[in-house]
């Protein structure tokens, strides 16, 4: 029988380290998210790294905008953006204040509040799709730009907080090229997943949108 996961927060020394450190480190971890509708928590399996402005695929890498000034810190804080015009992603800003960098919650597996998730994904077939992916991630916990800039170690009044959960074995961790990442930025290994783990999405090479004519 395996243990129960850790409730402990993670504190922002967890968060105050290299990214390529923290992302793996967050698989198995326990994202909580307070609502008005009641409590959600979500077991983090799948995760993107961006190392800021030393990362071509990074929103930071031309410098500081209103839009990105969340990812520069100081760490233990949220960056929420919107994309497409229609979705948003939940980021975890890591590193020293000054220097962007970030970590995408890519997946998961809400393990409280499933009923609530599935009021916002109502196209989901089954639970374990109710977060998979960063935009049904968001959704189903009710993510939006109200939330860039949260932070996750204000204690127990804060909208988002991380629990310690049950940190995965790194035999268990897959790692390889994020997910739908063009350009100079499309081979960076910054992808980690819990393998086998039926809540990761599946990856998708960038695939250029067309310009109408």
């Amino acid at each position: 029988m395996s243990a129960r996961p850790d409730r402990t927060p993670l504190a922002r020394p967890f968060f105050d380290r290299p990214v390529l450190t923290v992302a793996p480190d967050l698989l198995g971890r326990i994202l909580v998210r307070r609502t008005p509708e009641g409590p959600m928590e979500l077991r983090i399996t799948e995760v993107e790294a961006y190392e800021g402005e030393a990362d071509p695929g990074s929103h930071a890498y031309r410098g500081r905008t209103q839009r990105n000034a969340s990812m520069f810190g100081p760490p233990g804080h949220a960056y929420v953006y919107f994309i497409y015009g229609m979705w948003f992603s939940l980021n975890l800003v890591c590193g020293p204040p000054g220097h962007a960098s970030g970590v995408l919650l890519r997946a998961g597996e809400i393990t409280m509040g499933a009923d609530l998730a599935r009021k916002r994904r109502l196209s989901a077939r089954s639970d374990g799709e109710l977060a998979k992916g960063p935009a049904r991630l968001a959704t189903a916990l009710a993510v939006d730009r109200s939330l860039d800039g949260t932070d996750l170690c204000a204690g127990p009044d804060s909208p988002l907080a991380l629990l310690t959960g049950t940190a995965t074995p790194s035999d268990l961790v897959g790692n390889g090229p994020r997910t739908g990442v063009g350009g100079a930025g499309a081979d960076h290994p910054y992808r980690y997943w819990i393998t086998h783990d039926p809540t990761v999405s599946p990856y998708r090479a960038h695939a250029p949108r067309r310009r109408s004519t």
